[in-house]
């Protein structure tokens, strides 16, 4: 089997292992940056060595058959040969090795489809519920000086959460108001403005469209949950380099205890719905900081982060 097939296997099957292990390992939050980082690579790392692998097999078994040229080409190349020698042979189901490579064709070009399909799906879906969250908020918001630069809806429920885009805007209920003091409520605008200049909705972004495509997996509801974990803390951080972390701590566990919290689609909330364990880890992390990475622990995870893409990358582009 050709060297390049065999490493976008295993590319492909180490990915998930290694996405278990980040999951239950204790040093994201010690690092969220890091820790995101290396969510988004071994998510493009998998899809990418994953139709690879698809479609150097389904040359490997066309080539063995005569059905296409055994010249070594790369992955790009050979998936348009496959696809010329699918469209005008007449005889591949003769071969089992044939139809194990217009199987294995076919399945990549399907998972490639899914996967950006699915991307699209959720880009579009986010932008939808962005405007008519923004038609909603022109019509029912309304300033406060208590919170300038947010607007403020007249809802019992206590919640803050900002709206990202081109038209962003931070959010705050008229019940979080009356709830939280001064000095928390600035807390939690240095939390959402900390999002919105982050563009923390892009990072998120693919993880939801993961999540969309493979609803049936607990890998995938891992992933999403970690990384939006993650990115929360790393709010978490910037809000508390101007205000007392006291003040974002306490806002969220009253906000937590009151039930509310709950965000819009398309939308991030700085506060937790309920009294949870993703909220008393980000307490804790507020109160008690833990120590960061060290220098070259940081520069180690960096390094497996970038091989992780280059690795498929660049056996896509070698001769199959």
């Amino acid at each position: 089997m050709p060297t390049p097939v065999l490493v976008l296997g295993a590319v492909a099957i180490g990915c998930v292992p290694a996405a278990w292990l980040l999951g239950r390992a204790a040093w994201p939050r010690r690092a969220p940056t890091v820790a995101i980082a290396l969510w988004q690579a071994l998510g493009l790392s998998w899809g990418l060595a994953t139709v690879g692998v698809l479609v150097g097999l389904g040359a490997l078994g066309l080539k063995v058959t005569g059905r296409l040229s055994s010249v070594a080409t790369s992955a790009a190349e050979q998936s348009a040969r496959l696809l010329s020698a699918l469209a005008g042979s007449t005889a591949l189901s003769s071969s089992p090795l044939a139809a194990l490579g217009i199987l294995s064709l076919v399945v990549g070009v399907v998972l490639l489809a899914v996967l950006c399909w699915i991307l699209f799906a959720a880009v579009a879906a986010a932008l939808r519920a962005r405007h008519r969250q923004r038609t909603l908020l022109g019509l029912l918001a309304h300033g406060d000086p208590k919170v300038p630069g947010a607007l403020v809806v007249d809802h019992p429920a206590a919640t803050a959460y900002c709206v990202p885009g081109l038209k962003s805007a931070i959010v705050v209920s008229a019940g979080a108001l009356d709830l939280l003091d001064s000095g928390e409520l600035a807390a939690v605008l240095a939390h959402e403005r900390a999002h919105l200049r982050a563009r923390h909705d892009l990072v998120l972004l693919p993880f939801t469209a993961l999540l969309l495509a493979f609803r049936w997996s607990a890998l995938a509801r891992q992933a999403n949950t970690q990384v939006a974990m993650l990115v929360e803390m790393l709010a978490d951080d910037q809000a508390r380099k101007g205000r007392s972390p006291r003040e974002l701590a306490t806002a969220l566990l009253r906000v937590g205890a009151s039930g509310g919290g709950a965000a819009p689609v398309g939308a991030l909330a700085a506060t937790p719905t309920t009294v949870s364990g993703e909220l008393t880890a980000r307490v804790t992390r507020l109160l008690r900081p833990p120590p960061g990475l060290s220098a070259p622990a940081v520069a180690v995870l960096g390094l497996a982060a970038a091989l992780l893409v280059l690795a498929p990358i660049t056996a896509l582009l070698l001769p199959m």
